[in-house]
């Protein structure tokens, strides 16, 4: 069976923020259609597609109240099945978001299920009766703040959401959640989807003796409520791998299709690996470089070491529509450094992922709090994680209004008035851009089987400096990337006959090793 998924880059669309064809500020998929071309240009393997399906839109799509349509806001079945046919043209894959953790408090079968305790749905969420004192059944903390319970005056009991208060938990110990959410995947797989993003995978099933979570030990004072808990009852639990296991069997039989799981725990490094084990999910990815706050040649390092022996294959990205763009967060809003962290991204072993404006290096979105949508950044300001500010809309045409991305009088979120110099009409033809920087990285992995495909060996470097080879067969490819913002060299032994594949930021062969401006990298194929 080929393996597409392994070593590929696939980028991900947050449709809301990509582009608006019908004028209402929010965009959709015919926005996304109409930027087929552009992404293929890219050269990536295929598209993750961040939710589309119909939803009040309390978290913004992530509380699906329909897993089979289609939301008016981003169009019809019909638009959906032409964005897949028009990406396949391309010779682009397309996976696309599903949400089993939980559902919209308006999903068909929630309102039956609070509606009473006994009827046919009754158990399809997860509810429970109170302490004496009216108190919840136990002490687990949503990851948006407060209690994991909600008090529900119709069934007189609690129901879990490890999120909002409008999105509830499903019940996946119950054999009929589990056949109804193989059903789901069974309708997108039969539209010819080649694969699935896996939201919060690891929280799909709960402790069935609702035991309280231990107390996280802390030196310090966490960002969130939640992290003053380690989590070993409401999440990560060892019964949902079960279903995995199950789900795994089911994209199996459809041939080339993948799964990946987002697992959002602590240690991120080996529940990540938990979830990719034989007979699981094809690859996933956790929060260690999502969660990161500089860009380290230890960060690197500890991912490619922890996964030196491990089983499965990782999954590894930079940024996404949860946290802050990377370009800020670990790079300062340094543009080389910008530019040579997604160098060191690309060159990892694992299947990688770029969300969209990273291959314009566009910097964390200024929103003022006025406009602010998220409920999370909301809740959490001033100071927050920064959702907002990541999905801004993408800046097509530097002088266009609305940069392009609306006709519309105001759109969704802001318009970031300093990423305009950015805009894709700006960087395009430009040989020193970003855009066609991360263009040729991506054509460089894409033609190096080493690079997309091979193992990994960290090499020791030098204070700032990265520094790893990528091998595969006969092919040994040497990754330097200086992180430190400071010139620096590394010497070795066999550069005899390596021939230079990428230079840039003052790189050059010098004396029998590497020597490396600022921010500066080389990506070297080294004589057998």
């Amino acid at each position: 069976m080929a393996e597409w998924w392994r070593g590929a880059v696939i980028y991900q669309i947050y449709p809301r923020s990509f582009l608006d064809t019908n004028g209402d500020g929010v965009g959709d998929l015919a926005g996304v259609i109409a930027k087929l071309d552009y992404i293929a240009a890219l050269g990536v393997d295929g598209i993750w597609l961040s939710p589309f399906y119909p939803s009040p839109m309390k978290d913004f799509g992530y509380d699906v109240s329909d897993y089979v349509g289609v939301d008016p806001l981003f169009g019809t079945l019909a638009d959906f099945d032409a964005l897949l046919a028009g990406a396949h043209a391309r010779g682009l894959k397309v996976i696309i978001d599903q949400v089993w953790s939980h559902t919209s408090d308006k999903h068909s079968w929630f309102v039956e299920s609070t509606s009473s305790r006994d009827n046919p749905k009754a158990d399809w969420y997860v509810w429970a009766d109170p302490k004496p004192d009216g108190t919840p059944p136990n002490n687990w903390l949503a990851v948006f703040g407060g209690a994991s319970w909600t008090w529900s005056t119709t069934r007189r009991q609690y129901y879990l959401h490890n999120f909002l208060v409008e999105q509830p938990d499903l019940n996946l110990w119950r054999p009929e959640v589990r056949a109804a959410i193989l059903d789901v995947a069974r309708f997108w797989l039969d539209r010819g989807v080649d694969g699935f993003r896996l939201d919060v995978i690891n929280f799909i099933v709960h402790d069935a003796e609702l035991r309280d979570n231990p107390a996280a030990d802390l030196n310090a004072t966490p960002a969130q409520v939640t992290q003053m808990q380690r989590h070993v009852f409401d999440r990560s639990r060892p019964e949902a791998l079960g279903f995995i296991a199950e789900l795994r069997a089911l994209t199996d039989s459809y041939g080339e299709r993948m799964t990946v799981g987002e697992v959002v725990d602590n240690p991120p490094l080996p529940r990540q690996q938990e979830y990719v084990e034989p007979g699981r999910l094809h690859t996933a990815y956790g929060f260690h470089m999502l969660t990161a706050r500089r860009g380290t040649p230890a960060l690197f390092v500890e991912a490619l070491t922890s996964w030196a022996d491990a089983a499965g294959w990782p999954s590894w990205s930079l940024g996404n529509h949860d946290v802050a763009r990377f370009a800020s967060r670990l790079a300062a809003d340094d543009p080389r450094a910008t530019q040579t962290l997604m160098a060191a991204l690309i060159c990892l072993r694992g299947t990688i992922f770029l969300y969209q404006g990273e291959e314009l290096g566009l910097p964390q979105a200024k929103v003022p709090f006025e406009r602010l949508r998220d409920p999370y950044d909301i809740a959490a300001w001033p100071g927050g994680v920064g959702r907002d500010g990541a999905r801004t809309p993408m800046p097509w045409q530097s002088d266009a209004p609305q940069g392009g991305f609306s006709s519309a009088a105001e759109t969704w979120l802001p318009v970031d008035e300093g990423q305009r110099s950015l805009a894709v009409d700006r960087q395009e033809g430009d040989p020193g851009a970003m855009l066609a920087f991360t263009r040729a990285l991506v054509a460089l992995r894409k033609a190096t089987p080493a690079l997309a495909v091979g193992d990994a060996r960290v090499i020791a470097a030098p204070e700032g400096v990265l520094a790893f080879e990528r091998l595969e067969g006969s092919e040994r490819v040497l990754c330097v990337f200086e992180l430190g913002g400071a010139r620096a060299s590394l010497a070795l032994k066999d550069l005899v006959g390596a021939t230079p594949l990428m230079l840039w930021g003052d790189a050059a062969l010098s004396g029998g090793g590497v020597a490396l401006g600022p921010f500066g990298g080389a990506i070297l194929r080294l004589a057998g």
